[in-house]
């Protein structure tokens, strides 16, 4: 039978979910704080279908959608987790915190867990949530007790005797300069003054560092027309990594992460793998979750754990590499991972501000085109009055102009097509179509797609679910 919605409350806390099973859903209050809801979930027949529903319900119930990490596998198991905020208005606008696991695959198979709390104690109410659920809950894929947040969720690696884990650190909010982005953070940590447009970097009292969301524009020198534009005398952006894109992220990690430091000026780092996986992400782009060490500044390795995606190249050779990056002491990292675990769940993108920084680009664009209209015609008419040799200097003055101008683009529309997740909606994605031209699909972030139907009415629309075309949209 299908059970209809329902809300529950916890003492400081009120959130409302949804009855996610067919049999009865089992709820358990945790006499330190927190609430776990588990279930079968109606029609998912995977796990990430099980992750969007439940995501699906807290959005309905809460006003508003939750900000979301990464996805990750829990640690010798099959099943996925996701860490997740979210404001519950309907209860008095509360911070709220949480977890959800997804196991088992098969139609109507697919069980899920919610786990949530305040968000200011949610770090330290966990663990004792897990404990309890894998206590009771045994769904296909998560065989026997399952092991803590910090062990399951995508925590940095600790070296041998780093000594036992500590509870997390109480955290306060800080957001960058141009509150595009918010994270907590414990008492001692700062945040490095570059935070901002997405992305923050933060860095504890110990050489601890935490650095989310940040990107950089690449170059792929096997592209025709990038070698072409730099016979004609260009050159890559400042601060470009310039590296051929494969389309194997895994294999080529670590030589990318090398690229991505000599872009940003720093020399290549002793390095070791551990492990790579592939992690679940959106259409095109690849991203790897790897694991390991790394020397930053010559005075030895320190627990490394990184996450990296790959938005595919455009037509002119250009893509965008996107890092989250952890680096925490050996001798920390044990200890700290349960207070990082938090930090990234507190992580937090302020789209309206995202949305306006883009409209201004958008703004600064047209401006930008008016001008390069103008010099173009200018340029024809210089073309007519000098002769050939003018042009062909004209032309390759222009295509270094369109180069540095696509460049510039290529970012902004690869950054809002950034993917954090297994679907559109983990994304905050919209698909969007010429209505001219309704077979030609694009997958944008929702505050695009809201401003082209702003901006072309009568020309761009959203496109129904029910009408993706595979091969495109999914």
């Amino acid at each position: 039978m299908h059970i209809a919605w329902r809300s529950w409350a916890v003492p400081g806390l009120l959130l409302t979910v949804a009855a996610m099973a067919q049999g009865p859903l089992q709820t358990i209050d945790m006499p330190q704080g927190g609430r776990i809801v588990y279930g079968t979930v109606q029609g998912a027949d995977s796990q990430g279908a099980a992750l969007v529903a439940v995501l699906r319900m807290m959005h309905q119930n809460c006003g508003e959608r939750p900000q979301i990490g990464q996805a990750f596998r829990l640690r010798g198991t099959d099943g996925v987790g996701l860490f997740f905020t979210v404001i519950n208005h309907p209860a008095g606008n509360v911070p709220v915190a949480g977890l959800i696991i997804a196991a088992g695959s098969g139609p109507h198979k697919t069980e899920a867990a919610l786990l949530s709390d305040s968000a200011n104690r949610f770090g330290s109410t966990i663990n004792p949530m897990l404990t309890k659920l894998f206590s009771v809950w045994h769904p296909s894929g998560l065989p026997g007790p399952a092991p803590a947040a910090s062990q399951s969720s995508p925590s940095p690696k600790a070296a041998p005797a780093a000594g036992p884990s500590s509870a997390a650190a109480r955290l306060h909010t800080i957001a960058a300069s141009d509150d595009s982005v918010s994270i907590g953070i414990p008492d001692g940590w700062v945040m490095a003054p570059n935070s901002g447009r997405g992305t923050i970097i933060v860095k504890g009292p110990q050489g601890e560092v935490l650095a989310l969301n940040m990107m950089r524009n690449a170059v792929d020198p096997s592209s025709a027309w990038q070698q072409r534009f730099w016979r004609q005398g260009g050159s890559p952006p400042p601060g470009s990594i310039v590296y051929p894109y494969h389309g194997n992220l895994v294999k080529a990690f670590p030589e990318l992460f090398q690229q991505w430091r000599r872009a940003g000026g720093q020399g290549p780092a002793p390095l070791q793998i551990d492990s790579i996986e592939p992690m679940p992400s959106g259409q095109g782009q690849e991203c790897v979750h790897a694991k390991g060490q790394m020397d930053p500044d010559g005075r030895g390795m320190q627990t490394m754990n990184d996450m990296m995606c790959a938005i595919l190249p455009l037509d002119f050779g250009g893509y965008t590499v996107v890092l989250h990056h952890c680096l925490l002491p050996n001798a920390l990292a044990e200890r700290e991972k349960d207070t990082v675990t938090a930090m990234i769940a507190s992580w937090k993108l302020n789209a309206e501000v995202i949305n306006r920084q883009m409209e201004e680009a958008s703004r600064q664009k047209a401006a930008s085109d008016q001008a390069i209209l103008a010099q173009g015609q200018q340029a024809v008419a210089n073309i007519k009055a000098i002769g050939e040799r003018a042009r062909i200097r004209n032309d390759a003055v222009q295509a270094a102009n369109d180069a540095q101008h696509a460049g510039y683009w290529a970012q902004q529309d690869n950054n809002a097509r950034n993917a954090q997740g297994f679907s559109n909606y983990q994304r905050d994605q919209t698909v969007i179509r010429d209505v001219q031209n309704p077979d030609t699909h694009a997958t944008v972030w929702n505050q695009t797609a809201g401003w082209l139907e702003r901006a072309f009415p009568n020309r761009i629309e959203e496109v129904p679910v029910s009408q993706y075309i595979k091969g495109q949209d999914y």
